[in-house]
């Protein structure tokens, strides 16, 4: 038995059962009641939507349900942003959906609600997926219209990238089951088809409150824009059904006779089972991440079994890169190591700090799989690049400089796990958020900051003690303790992954045990992008 694994089992297995109670509770949408009204109206939820419409025993990767988590306290929350979206499979076509979740605030649009919907057409385009819209929403929430209306990635985007999509020739199918109104109006009639469902389902500029008061007509919504004025009439919709059940099983057959897409013929074969049990993957890591580890171990619960070819393996030891291959696909691997390293030259490293040699080693990797086009996987577990006088008068900016230009003008697929701490420069070397990875996951462990709290909350007491004593205030030592132990709070309730999948700097929280199928998943989507740019790095920092 070893005591230490079962320890750093227990612990992470407790840090995700903390997020599935989390998450549970989001599921609930605006809560019980609301969807006991949903039934009254003979609507489905929109969980029960997408759960009707995907194939029965396929993957639904769910993105962005953290969306919105403890944001809006004064408007009763927004759980998972007011959308239920993600990656499944249709009729054996793999695509993105979005569903407006008409339980909370009537499906209305919060400023999060529309970089969640701007990300999953992102998503859409990135990878050449088709996308289906179910459609059930207010419109923009009123009290906040300054912060979702007019801006570039604002509410108005969305139908620009219907447009663009469109131009793209990327299937868009727009169900609508309940309110369409307003400039919201448009996202259906630019998809490729539009389907009403009777009763329910409504399309227009302006209500009928609105029109009574602009113009004095006396209207009801359905005669308005319901299901048969927009099939009989205006000819905006194409199908209307009496029933959602109906509805979907429409779109099932629309998707069942897409042509298949032109793939980027990323490599792949047969599957083989990781060398370590998917299981052990939870035991690796300490509670608090506070010990050192071997990332390889991370990557065999991972990879398949003897695909692994370390790149460099005696160079530049704090970061891990080699050629693999998960479920079958070609990948690169750039993961941190945590274990504390000896260099050829005698130097001792630290785990999950990147070094000269370390940054040099990966961009010659990065370049290496733009050249072979491997779909990259990075693995973060990573505080920074080494500080100090020997480090500065040896160019790690110079060096950093270098694996920051490979990273950004990568061309193949990035799909980034936050395994650990993803701090500062390091963040962005390792391929964070700003750096277009196709997907991004955390582990319930992850913590994302510019640095970590406690360097971070000492260099503001600092600041802050500084000030006081210029306005002539002696703080005590006491205070000054107390002070600190404040900013480390502050401080590290913005670092979680809770608070980062909450804006949408990461796309999920993750099971770790789940990183495989998701790895592979992401792949399965951008082999549908055939359209691979020219890899070019520009200038060279040497």
């Amino acid at each position: 038995m070893n005591i230490e694994f079962n320890k750093n089992e227990d612990a992470m297995k407790l840090a995700w059962s903390l997020a599935k109670q989390r998450l549970e509770k989001i599921y609930e949408g605006g809560g019980k009641k609301s969807a006991a009204r949903q039934k009254e109206r003979n609507k489905l939820t929109a969980r029960e939507r997408i759960a009707y419409l995907c194939d029965d025993n396929s993957a639904f990767i769910e993105i962005g349900a953290f969306a919105g988590y403890d944001m809006y306290p004064d408007e009763g929350g927004c759980p998972a942003g007011g959308t239920v979206s993600g990656i499944g499979y249709v009729s054996g076509r793999q695509c993105v959906i979005v569903a407006n979740d008409q339980t909370v605030k009537a499906g209305a649009w919060f400023p999060i609600t529309g970089k969640k919907n701007l990300r999953m057409q992102e998503i859409a385009m990135e990878n050449n997926l088709p996308i289906i819209y179910l459609v059930d929403s207010a419109g923009v929430f009123l009290p906040m219209q300054d912060e979702i209306f007019p801006d570039k990635e604002h509410f108005g985007r969305i139908f620009r990238n219907n447009a663009k999509m469109s131009a793209m020739g990327i299937t868009q199918i727009a169900a609508v089951m309940g309110a369409c109104v307003a400039g919201g109006a448009y996202l259906p009639i630019m998809s490729d088809e539009t389907l009403m469902v009777e009763g329910n389902g409504s399309i227009y500029l302006a209500g009928p409150y609105l029109v009574k008061a602009a113009i004095g007509e006396d209207i009801d919504s359905e005669t308005l824009g319901g299901a048969e004025t927009h099939n009989a009439i205006s000819g905006i919709a194409d199908y209307k059904f009496k029933t959602e059940e109906e509805c979907l099983d429409k779109v099932k057959k629309i998707m069942s006779k897409l042509g298949h897409p032109k793939k980027a013929g990323f490599d792949r074969v047969a599957a083989k089972a990781p060398e370590k049990n998917s299981g052990e993957i939870y035991g690796i890591m300490s509670e608090g991440n506070s010990k050192p580890y071997d990332v390889t171990d991370i990557i065999h619960c991972i990879v398949d079994a003897g695909s692994f070819d370390a790149f460099k393996e005696d160079y530049g030891k704090t970061i891990v890169c080699g050629y693999a291959r998960v479920d079958g696909w070609a990948v690169g691997i750039v993961a941190n190591q945590r274990l504390i390293v000896k260099s050829k030259k005698g130097e001792m490293q630290l785990g999950g700090v990147i070094y000269n040699d370390s940054a040099d080693k990966a961009a010659r990797f990065i370049m290496n799989c733009n050249q072979k086009k491997i779909p990259l996987v990075f693995l973060q577990d990573v505080t920074g690049f080494m500080v100090g006088s020997r480090s500065e008068h040896s160019g790690i900016i110079k060096d950093g400089a270098k694996l920051v230009n490979a990273v950004s003008n990568s061309v193949v697929p990035k799909i980034t796990i936050i395994t650990g701490n993803s701090y500062g420069a390091g963040n962005y070397a390792m391929c964070g958020k700003a750096y277009d990875p196709r997907f991004i996951y955390a582990w319930p462990t992850a913590k994302i900051a510019v640095m970590g709290g406690e360097q971070a909350a000492k260099t503001m007491l600092q600041i802050q003690v500084a000030t006081l004593k210029a306005k002539g205030k002696e703080i005590t030592p006491e205070e000054e303790k107390e002070l600190l132990q404040q900013l480390i709070n502050r401080y590290d309730s913005q670092t979680t992954p809770y608070y980062a999948s909450a804006r949408l700097w990461v796309d999920a929280i993750i099971d770790p045990g789940e990183t495989r199928k998701l790895i592979s998943e992401g792949i399965a989507a951008a082999d549908h992008n055939p359209n691979i740019a020219e890899f070019k790095t520009g200038v060279f920092q040497v």
